[in-house]
């Protein structure tokens, strides 16, 4: 990884100077979204926190910097003909919309089993939306080859200087808000974003750490850069994020200018985007919470520091928020199911109430098992949902209902 890298920027294929044309090209067209300073956070982690809210951009995801700086680079030909990309997330919509806006054609491919609402999404702003393949894979390729045949300018999500350059305008309004930032923890798919950023932090006279975040599940990037051989694959939380093949030009990039990559679980995923929610009353996508997991899982390797994180994607299903915040309750305790085991006679599920009652827990639903159980004929399980004010809370109900000789048990989140 980068020791004293800034002597390498001339040879990289974005420059500081690329950055601050891009800035002045998407100016006006773009929100400059505020840098904030987040005092629950910063108390919680010993950091001094900011937290740059790119989920505030008109399509909620600093994606449309990139696509903007690389229309307006377009010439008329090129214009004319319209432009193609291969995307089921925040690049499409970034892309739909500013080409709506300028009057540029935009085709986006996407996988067959593309949700039903992102496709709406992207429609809604202006593009024409192919469906091709079950991966994203074979629509990429399927891009590739309309790009070909319609004589298209196809647009990459990360692996072009012209949406590095754009990307890296976050970090530019960033540290014009906060000139003391000292560490930029910075979310890595195909390393788009954390490209441009660590090429504004490099040219900046004070020293900047720069850490990538990953999820563990797709570790690209930190395989790329450290030779190593970790799984990449899987449901993460974090899809923005879950890029199998960084790109070549950002993986030049990372390897010259960051000081390190982070894995994070998705358990810690799930907090981070709980916790802003809770905290900052922000919407969050998987991706977007990334760089607060990195935060609250390696809190030793900030403590002290002036640390920016970018939230750079608001984009999340609703229903999965809602599973997100509920899993959320009941790691902490305030939400929980407990298996008691009870004789099947009249008065039984009384006399349970009845501590919880005397505990003040609010029971939420109520489930028998009389049939798939090992207890005996005349015994019977009962899962009980209920809702406590924290784990201490829950502990004075377990400890009510054995002291009252229930065998009871918790039945634990993954």
């Amino acid at each position: 990884m980068a020791t004293n890298p800034a002597p390498a920027e001339q040879s990289l294929p974005v420059s500081y100077a690329d950055v601050q044309g891009a800035a002045m090209r998407i100016a006006g067209a773009i929100v400059r979204t505020p840098t904030l300073h987040s005092k629950t956070l910063s108390d919680l982690t010993g950091a001094r926190v900011y937290i740059k809210f790119e989920n505030l951009q008109f399509t909620a995801a600093y994606k449309e910097r990139g696509a903007l700086n690389t229309l307006l680079q377009l010439d008329d030909t090129a214009r004319a003909k319209g432009v193609i990309a291969a995307s089921a997330g925040n690049h499409a919509q970034g892309l739909a919309y500013h080409g709506n806006r300028l009057g540029i054609p935009v085709t986006i491919v996407m996988p067959r089993l593309t949700p039903t609402v992102k496709v709406m999404q992207t429609e809604s702003h202006g593009a024409t939306v192919i469906l091709e393949g079950e991966t994203f894979d074979a629509a990429y390729e399927f891009a590739r080859q309309l790009e070909s045949e319609r004589d298209l300018t196809f647009v990459h999500p990360f692996d072009d200087a012209r949406i590095i350059a754009g990307q890296g305008t976050v970090a530019l309004e960033m540290l014009a808000d906060v000139p003391d930032l000292d560490t930029l923890i910075v979310p890595i798919g195909g390393g788009g974003l954390i490209s441009g950023m660590s090429t504004v932090a490099r040219a900046q006279a004070h020293d900047i750490r720069i850490i990538g975040v990953q999820a563990e599940l797709y570790p690209s990037m930190y395989n790329r850069i450290n030779g190593t051989h970790l799984d990449c694959g899987g449901d993460t939380l974090a899809e923005g994020i879950a890029v199998k093949q960084p790109g070549g030009l950002t993986a030049q990039v990372v390897a010259a200018l960051v000081d390190d990559i982070v894995l994070v679980s998705e358990r810690r995923l799930e907090e981070a985007v709980s916790l802003l929610l809770q905290i900052e009353k922000t919407v969050a996508e998987g991706a977007g919470a990334a760089g607060l997991a990195a935060l609250l899982d390696h809190p030793e390797r900030f403590r002290g520091r002036t640390v920016g994180i970018v939230i750079c994607g608001g984009n999340i299903d609703t229903r999965l928020l809602a599973n997100v915040l509920l899993r959320d309750l009941a790691r902490s305790g305030r939400l929980a199911r407990l298996r008691i085991q009870l004789q099947d006679r009249p008065g039984a599920l009384f006399q349970v109430a009845r501590l919880f009652d005397q505990e003040r827990v609010n029971i939420l639903e109520l489930s028998h098992q009389r049939i798939f159980t090992n207890l005996p004929a005349k015994g019977l399980s009962l899962d009980v949902e209920c809702e406590t004010r924290d784990k201490a809370h829950l502990d004075r109900l377990l400890n009510a209902l054995r002291g009252a000789k229930y065998e009871v048990s918790l039945v634990e989140l993954a």
